[in-house]
């Protein structure tokens, strides 16, 4: 059995000679539907065997101002998060973090981490009294700044839009630590710099 595939008539067979009747009729896959954009929101996506580990969709935010918090929670740093909507629940989500923070001379740590909305991932087990935190950073010195990295491959198992937020604490509530600045940061001189902070979240096919 023979098949003639047209775009403006849809899919017809050819029995004995004779085009029979589509059994795909005109309109339901066409040249147009074809052409356009494939809108595949709140659906299922199976990929092919062999195309798993393939980035689908990147998403990526600069943060370029600064934040501070004095909470003894984790607290979302403003303006540092991506949010994405993965193609298949069997997707993986690759995130990637440089930050940059600051903190009291000597006075406290400051802990970082990855959320998933307001949950932690990526975090160290808790024992006794430990934080669970993603990344512990100190220094002795008031007026610098220094980088942080932080990546974790997560399964969110999920076709709605997921955000991922980066997380910064002191050690204790009422100490300040800072996004892109030093604790002694001095705006008006040319002694201390604004820094960027970037999150950075890709789709991995499953």
């Amino acid at each position: 059995m023979a098949v003639i595939i047209n775009g403006d008539t849809g899919i017809d067979k050819i029995t004995d000679g004779s085009v029979v009747a589509a059994d795909i009729g005109a309109g339901e896959v066409g040249s147009t539907q074809l052409a356009s954009t494939l809108d595949l929101t709140g659906k299922t996506v199976t990929l092919p065997s062999g195309t798993g580990g393939k980035i689908l969709q990147v998403v990526s935010t600069t943060k370029t101002d600064t934040f501070s918090t004095t909470s003894g929670s984790f607290t979302n740093v403003t303006g540092l998060a991506a949010t994405i909507t993965p193609s298949s629940t069997s997707s993986k989500i690759l995130v990637l973090v440089d930050v940059v923070v600051g903190f009291d001379n000597g006075a406290t740590k400051v802990y970082g981490r990855i959320a998933r909305g307001s949950t932690g991932i990526g975090i160290g087990t808790p024992t006794g009294g430990y934080v669970q935190t993603g990344f512990e950073a100190f220094t002795n010195e008031t007026y610098h700044a220094m980088p942080a990295n932080l990546s974790y491959l997560d399964s969110p198992s999920t076709t709605s839009a997921t955000t991922y937020n980066v997380q910064i604490r002191p050690q204790s509530a009422g100490q300040s630590v800072h996004c892109n600045r030093s604790h002694g940061y001095r705006a008006s001189t040319t002694y201390d710099g604004t820094c960027a902070s970037t999150i950075t979240v890709m789709e991995i096919a499953g």
